[in-house]
């Protein structure tokens, strides 16, 4: 197998290491069919990307096997946010794009990261109709194939309030999560998001509302948070600087 050095991944705080604990073994209470799980926002720069790649590094340090399917083909920045390096050194190589495009086979585009347990498929290239290539076979097939190695495939999919490359990928999930930015989305625009994925038929899962300022916000209120089943994740304002960018 193909391998793959994340080369760009802070190391989470107490907080954050709690948050995502917590968040991974809520998603065991989902039951063993959810595997494949679609991570979306309703706008750009809510911490969607942030959200799956911490996901995917923590199920696996917790001993789950994992994939990582980036699925922005619109607007992706896992490669240069996360410094993706592939074998040959380069930062860019085979992804998403080329197998649904019938360019190469999907062995080509799986790769092995130097995270033991975690698999990951990065977007590829910039392609001028997305949507057409999600709604092949193809991807269906891949998340399937996935599904079969690992415990859990995650989808980073493009934003559902902006684009409609989401609901698409959702048709091919188990269930949906989504990144939610503290005092940024509206609830009209929530419950239109909620209502949109729940019409493909995919379950959501619950909410992760993100980029909390925690220097407002009593410890006793971060704690209970999680006492509501696990429904809705709360994780900090972790590196600000380095995520204001991106936050998608």
């Amino acid at each position: 197998m193909k391998q793959l050095k994340i080369t760009k991944f802070p190391a989470l705080d107490y907080a954050g290491n709690e948050a995502f604990n917590t968040l991974s073994t809520n998603l065991s209470f989902a039951g063993a069919s959810v595997k494949k799980i679609m991570i979306t926002s309703c706008h750009a720069s809510e911490g969607k990307s942030y959200l799956s790649m911490n996901l995917m590094r923590t199920l696996a340090q917790r001993g789950m096997k994992v994939a990582l399917v980036d699925a922005d083909l619109r607007r992706s920045v896992v490669n240069a946010q996360y410094g993706l390096q592939f074998e040959d050194g380069r930062n860019d190589d085979k992804g998403l794009s080329h197998f649904l495009a019938g360019m190469v086979g999907m062995e080509e585009v799986i790769y092995q990261t130097d995270i033991p347990g975690a698999l990951m498929v990065p977007v590829g290239r910039d392609v001028p109709n997305p949507l057409a290539l999600l709604s092949n076979h193809h991807f269906k097939d891949l998340l399937d194939a996935l599904a079969q190695r690992v415990d859990y495939v995650l989808v980073d999919a493009a934003p559902v309030g902006v684009v409609i490359d989401a609901a698409e990928i959702a048709k091919s999930c188990d269930g949906t999560l989504i990144a939610v930015q503290y005092n940024d989305v509206r609830r009209q625009e929530l419950l239109d998001v909620k209502q949109q994925i729940e019409q493909t038929g995919c379950p959501i899962l619950g909410t992760v509302l993100n980029q909390v300022d925690y220097d407002n916000y009593m410890g006793r209120k971060y704690y209970k948070s999680y006492s509501k089943y696990g429904k809705y994740g709360y994780y900090r304002k972790y590196y600000k600087r380095s995520h204001e960018a991106e936050k998608k």
